[in-house]
């Protein structure tokens, strides 16, 4: 697989193997579940070398061979993990029976050395204690707010892009969705302006995911104390996003003001049995969670869904018409939202295709049953919104772009037929994305400011391939070249 719109051809096998039948000779007694079919991989490191080298891939080569449940063997522990293709399979792992599936995997060990115990790597009473101080600043009434702002920052960005149209010589659109959404974000949800660091930021981050994925796929590596290259670069990298975060957080600490943002909720916030607020240490965990899951998932969704658009102009002729007709030459506002119904369309269509987190990771905290097989006590379940996105079982034509199947009616009938599983891009359930409905406000925006006033295409030559990190980026960059509108 190449590219964001053609990723496989083959057929999902469509059935699982019979259930076990109850032994009737011993009714007091109940079966034991089997375990799921094994995918083969190799002798001795299982499916470690495919997920390593073609993780997209893997999870349709697996999928097809084994089933809606399929059985794998890591080198490293617990040794044994599961990936579940159906839509009833997602919702019974994330909502169902979200108690049973907690954050205990090999990946979010290495997300917390980045992440710290943040909102996305923590568990327990105390994910549930810093959700609940966070909740407040993601409300749809407070970030509503920030409409104008996201505009304006668009506005700023598209006024820098007067070289670029000027010369017509390609840039990369990815890296400029990035740094938008870096200073949105920024100012936003924690009052600062960091415009002049989004190019260090920016490197540092691409340094840091890298890695990451590198240290979750390869158990052979050096430990992480060891000088490597590699950790060498890590430990800059997260030094640079320390040193950036802990400025903001002891700037605000000798202000003293309450901006009303979330990191004066954070660091106002009290324990309710102590009376003791957040130390430094949290409060840099949770900054940093925000600094950096805030606007990497949303600047994926945008850069993917410009390069769809430039490969399917009938669907970028009907945006265009949509937003001329709505807007009619002057920015988008909150209001306009509810009217920008093929934007909405195009943002979630993009990512159905490519989804910004392509898997989920969870760990079984007891025994359980998924599909009639047996998941054993601390084994994993990977979730991959990407395989159930492109499963033609429940999505017609799925490797093509059609933003009309999120149109209500098609919605309507998919929720009847396949429940709330088979889409996905925030994930479900308790641990759904808090920032769902920024994100998706922000995107339209943007999309909407940067189509009124540019036409971007694909540069040639360059081709577009997915980079599977922690999110799912493009590899290389997304290099475009921009007209005026």
């Amino acid at each position: 697989m190449t590219t964001a719109t053609s990723t496989r051809a083959r057929p999902v096998t469509t059935a699982n193997p019979a259930p076990v039948k109850p032994d009737r000779t011993s009714p007091s007694v109940r079966p034991v579940p089997r375990l799921a079919p094994l995918f083969p991989g190799h002798p001795i490191l299982g499916a470690g070398p495919l997920f390593r080298t073609r993780p997209i891939e893997a999870l349709f080569e697996i999928t097809d061979a084994c089933g809606d449940v399929a059985r794998l063997r890591f080198p490293m522990k617990p040794r044994i993990a599961h990936l579940v293709r159906h839509p009833d399979h997602a919702r019974h792992v994330l909502v169902d029976n979200a108690k049973n599936y907690g954050k205990q995997t090999r990946g979010y060990a290495k997300l917390r050395g980045l992440l710290g115990s943040g909102l996305v790597t923590s568990e327990g009473d105390f994910w549930k204690r810093q959700r609940r101080i966070a909740n407040p600043a993601f409300h749809r009434e407070r970030i509503a707010h920030f409409s104008e702002l996201m505009v304006n920052c668009a506005s700023q960005m598209l006024e820098d892009w007067s070289g670029h149209i000027a010369s017509g010589r390609p840039f990369d659109v990815s890296r400029e969705m990035m740094r938008l959404t870096l200073r949105v974000i920024g100012l936003t949800m924690l009052s600062t302006d960091v415009q002049a660091q989004s190019s260090a930021v920016g490197d540092a981050i691409d340094d840091l995911l890298h890695i990451t994925i590198g240290r979750i796929n390869n158990v052979l590596s050096w430990p992480e104390w060891v000088p490597t290259n590699a950790n060498r670069r890590y430990d800059r990298a997260r030094n640079t996003l320390d040193r950036i975060v802990n400025d903001m957080i002891s700037q605000r600490r000798r202000s003293g003001e309450d901006k009303g943002d979330l990191l004066s909720m954070l660091m106002s916030a009290r324990d309710p049995e102590t009376g003791e607020g957040m130390s430094d240490i949290q409060l840099r965990d949770e900054v940093m969670t925000v600094f950096v899951a805030g606007h990497e998932t949303t600047a994926n969704a945008l850069a993917w869904t410009l390069c769809l658009l430039s490969r399917h102009p009938d669907a970028a002729r009907s945006l265009h018409r949509e937003i001329e007709q709505v807007l009619g030459g002057r920015p988008p506002r909150l209001e306009d939202l509810d009217r920008l119904e093929y934007t909405d369309k195009v943002i979630k269509e993009s990512m159905r295709l490519v989804p910004p987190v392509w898997v989920i990771a969870r760990s079984a905290i007891d025994d359980d049953v998924i599909g009639g097989y047996r998941i054993p006590q601390g084994t994993w379940v990977f979730v991959s919104p990407y395989l159930l996105h492109h499963d033609p079982r429940f999505w017609r034509n799925p490797e093509g772009f059609d933003p009309e199947r999120f149109s209500p009616e098609e919605e309507a009938k998919r929720r009847e037929h396949q429940g709330k599983g088979a889409y996905l891009p925030f994930a479900l359930g308790p641990r759904k994305c808090i920032g769902e409905s920024f994100a998706m406000m922000e995107a339209r925006l943007i999309l909407a400011s940067i189509v009124q006033r540019t036409r971007l295409e694909l540069a040639p030559g360059r081709p577009i391939q997915l980079d599977p990190t922690v999110t799912l980026r493009p590899k290389g960059g997304l290099w475009m070249t921009a007209k005026a509108a």
